[in-house]
């Protein structure tokens, strides 16, 4: 039996298929027709279970439109909050965040957690050894304090992490105070609790990865793998 899952985040949207915990083929969506998008996905891999995590409410329309192209649909957006409640998750946090937490308790079952997510938002959750969330922490991401750097300062240009051009001071000067004000921030939490283990992910993962000197695991498609685990458990609820 096949699942779609989908998280639809602050930038774009991303899809994975999914058979019971393991993640298949993975889909990434920026453009507006975000629902479209899904059904579109759910006509090929005709899923048993779709699991919809969204930073966004979704309309009852949409949720509708969902629920006919699947057998079993799961909503996670602000106004459906039972999985977190079911999973002792603090109700105030996002559904990416909550995937985040659901996929490294299950990775590292026993072992206290360090989950930092570099995406839009960089996001520094805690979870102790037996999976309990401790605290988490909301910080502007990369390119997020790089573009606010130019639309409220107006003698700043807007930098460019790909196009960097490495003789202008002023560039280089925007990007290497991002991104060492990022590291020292990172580096602070990490002190804050050196027993634990460190689990980076989202799109800036790897670039501070490779930049701190700390054991490290990069683990792309986390918030798709905590969702994978949601919708297997609800098919196995299903074949009962």
């Amino acid at each position: 039996m096949m699942n779609l899952v989908v998280e639809i985040g602050n930038t774009a949207l991303k899809a994975a298929s999914c058979e019971g915990n393991t993640i298949g083929k993975c889909f990434r969506y920026q453009g507006e027709k975000k629902i479209d998008y899904i059904v579109w996905l759910a006509e090929d891999i005709k899923p048993s279970v779709l699991v919809v995590a969204s930073v966004f409410e979704l309309s009852p329309k949409d949720i509708s439109i969902l629920e006919s192209a699947c057998g079993y649909l799961v909503i996670m957006d602000p106004s459906h909050k039972d999985i977190l409640r079911e999973k002792n998750i603090p109700e105030c946090l996002s559904a990416d965040r909550a995937s985040l937490i659901m996929a490294v308790r299950n990775m590292f079952a026993g072992k206290p957690c360090t989950i930092i997510d570099y995406g839009t938002v960089i996001s520094f959750d805690f979870i102790d050894s037996d999976g309990n969330y401790e605290k988490g922490y909301l910080s502007p991401g990369l390119n997020t304090r790089i573009k606010s750097l130019n639309r409220y300062s107006s003698s700043l240009p807007l930098a460019s992490m790909e196009k960097q051009d490495e003789n202008d001071m002023i560039e280089t000067s925007i990007i290497e105070g991002v991104t060492s004000g990022i590291m020292f921030e990172t580096q602070a939490y990490l002190d804050s609790k050196p027993e634990n283990m460190t689990v980076f992910t989202g799109g800036d993962a790897n670039y501070f990865a490779n930049k701190m000197k700390n054991s490290i695991f990069v683990i792309w498609n986390l918030v798709l793998m905590g969702l994978a685990l949601i919708a297997h458990e609800y098919e196995k609820r299903l074949l009962q």
